[in-house]
């Protein structure tokens, strides 16, 4: 938490991979038995709140299902398909603002029982007129079927987008029509396939949604799957935008614009200071150098998008990782949570300026290095945000019988 005050821990117990889709849930989406979100005061590390989520999914794994943007946090059901919206208040409590998904506004669900009340009276008076005429007809089977609801709020919405977006693209009514029908009915059932799959907070009212089919969800190489991304207000309940991973103007967006995809709180300092292609000459030119060596520029754009929505807190703010200070091998070690492959040389930090110097160096692993050149290894690091600090976990895995699997781990630090 940016105020020092609090920090925000999640537990969960064991997947369960072949759950039954019960109530509600996603067929094909594992089962947790028990998450657990844990606020705690940093001062003695005190429990001051919980929320527990039973027999539901929230991928945990760097963040993918949880983003936090200053006091709000946003937490995704991948198994019921549903954003909940939660408020750190300055007293310790976690509290439930707005959940999105099968509602959008708070009072959704209200009207919607309500008029399922009256069309049942309805449907139970029209039954009685009819046996009042000795007519029996079977009527039972016309009542409304509990079980057969509605698409979810946020279903709805993105469709209605879709159909306006797409019927004012033409004015002749003729070119309406055909527009319509081919790039909208004939995929109809494909949008309604869409699941939810991650959700970052672009700034305290609007939410960068990622929609994609049920195995990209849960599957550990999402990024070969299609996937769309939309803009979503919540105090409107709107769908403002929507596009497909790998359109160009969302590159582009995201090319110009990245720092507004980070939604940085405004609380704090220090990772608004984090280097990017938007705000860093030595970043864009290497995201172009990459571009120009790409052999199809829509498979690249789709593996830069692939990132979006952004993941909390995966971007270290260490000004190590300032490419306007140092040069480094981002094959090696970068500002982004994420394993890296590891080498038996040190990782230099070279300066950007004159003299253009070696700076310092990182080694990853055993001091003497592995002696066995078949072995796998990776290697992860977390750097203090503002101290010359940094911790390097490096894992190497000898291939030959029998495997082994052997952690390092080491601290690095500047005199």
């Amino acid at each position: 938490m940016e105020s020092n005050k609090f920090g925000l821990f999640a537990t969960s117990t064991a997947q369960v991979h072949d759950a039954l889709a019960v109530g509600g849930a996603v067929q094909g989406v594992p089962s947790i038995e028990k998450i657990t979100f844990h606020l705690l005061r940093l001062e003695d590390g005190f429990v001051l709140d919980e929320k527990v989520f039973c027999n539901d999914f929230v991928n945990l794994a760097h963040n993918m299902g949880v983003f936090l943007y200053d006091d709000l946090l946003a937490i995704v059901s991948l198994r019921y398909q549903i954003i909940h919206i939660l408020q750190i208040r300055d007293s310790g409590n976690l509290v439930h603002v707005r959940a999105i998904g099968e509602f959008c506004r708070e009072d959704d669900e209200l009207f919607l029982n309500s008029n399922a009340q009256g069309m049942a009276l309805s449907d139970k008076n029209k039954q009685q007129q009819l046996l009042g005429n000795h007519i029996d007809n079977n009527i039972h089977q016309a009542q409304p079927n509990p079980g057969n609801s509605f698409l979810s709020g946020i279903k709805q919405r993105l469709l209605s987008f879709m159909f306006r977006g797409l019927w004012n693209e033409e004015t002749d009514d003729t070119l309406r029509v055909q527009k319509i029908r081919q790039k909208f009915y004939f995929h109809f059932q494909d949008y309604c396939d869409l699941i939810i799959w991650k959700v970052q907070f672009l700034d305290r009212h609007h939410l960068l949604i990622k929609f994609g089919s049920v195995d990209g969800g849960v599957s550990r190489h999402a990024d070969t799957h299609p996937a769309f991304v939309a803009v979503y207000n919540m105090d409107t309940t709107e769908i403002v935008s929507f596009y497909q991973n790998s359109a160009d103007e969302l590159y582009m967006l995201f090319e110009q614009f990245c720092d507004h995809f980070y939604a940085t709180s405004r609380n704090s300092m220090h990772m608004n200071f984090i280097s990017s292609h938007s705000n860093n000459i030595h970043a864009l030119e290497q995201l172009r150098s990459i571009k120009d060596k790409a052999s199809s520029s829509s498979q690249f754009m789709k593996k830069m998008l692939s990132s979006l929505p952004f993941s909390c807190q995966s971007l270290s703010p260490s000004p190590y990782f300032d490419q306007s200070l140092f040069r480094f091998d981002d094959k090696l070690i970068s500002a982004t949570d994420r394993h890296k492959q590891s080498t038996d040389h040190p990782i230099k930090f070279i300066l950007r300026r004159h003299p253009y110097s070696l700076r310092f160096k990182i080694k990853p692993g055993p001091e003497a290095g592995s002696m066995d050149g078949r072995a796998k290894k990776i290697s992860w690091f977390l750097f203090h945000p503002v101290l010359p600090l940094a911790l390097s976990v490096q894992q190497t895995l000898i291939m030959q019988p029998p495997l082994v699997n052997i952690s390092v781990v080491n601290i690095h630090f500047r005199r």
